[in-house]
């Protein structure tokens, strides 16, 4: 029941803090499809027999801590690829890197697969078995991803 709740809460909160609007319509239309998404994710849930290990609630102070960082390591990178852009010479030097995810759920590889696409210059390609393909626009974003912060943090968010 806590992960119903925690899921519905969270989707509540997403909604209006990424759409801004308080008029009362707005707010009935997004807690109706806070309800209409948290019905079909529980629906999917019970039809696949699959469901997810990870509980916001549960790892809340983990992710205050998370995704300030994120959002830091996501601005170093505009920057980054900023910088390439506005170059005079443009070099870019785009590699294709495999790294081993030491999360223990697809929930955790799936967070860290997706916090490796939203910093600029880089994707996660695929994700096979615990390894992440990720596509670097330069080998300096690569040789970060390879330091392993991103992978430690995840790691522990998981616990």
């Amino acid at each position: 029941m806590l992960q119903k709740v925690g899921l519905f809460l969270a989707l509540c909160i997403g909604w209006v803090l990424w759409s801004g609007y308080f008029k009362p319509l707005l707010l009935a239309l997004g807690l109706a499809s806070a309800l209409v998404c948290t019905y079909l994710a529980l629906r999917m849930r019970r039809a696949d027999g699959e469901g997810s290990q990870f509980n916001i609630l549960q790892h809340i102070h983990q992710l205050a801590t998370y995704w300030p960082w994120l959002l830091v390591e996501i601005a170093k990178s505009n920057l980054d690829v900023a910088k390439i852009i506005l170059a005079r010479e443009l070099n870019v030097d785009p590699v294709m890197i495999r790294l081993k995810a030491s999360q223990s759920t697809e929930m955790g590889q799936v967070i860290y697969g997706n916090s490796i696409t939203l910093t600029p210059g880089t994707i996660t390609v695929d994700v096979e078995d615990g390894e992440l393909l990720v596509h670097a626009l330069v080998q300096s974003g690569a040789d970060g991803l390879h330091d392993g912060e991103m992978d430690r943090r995840i790691t522990a968010l998981e616990r």
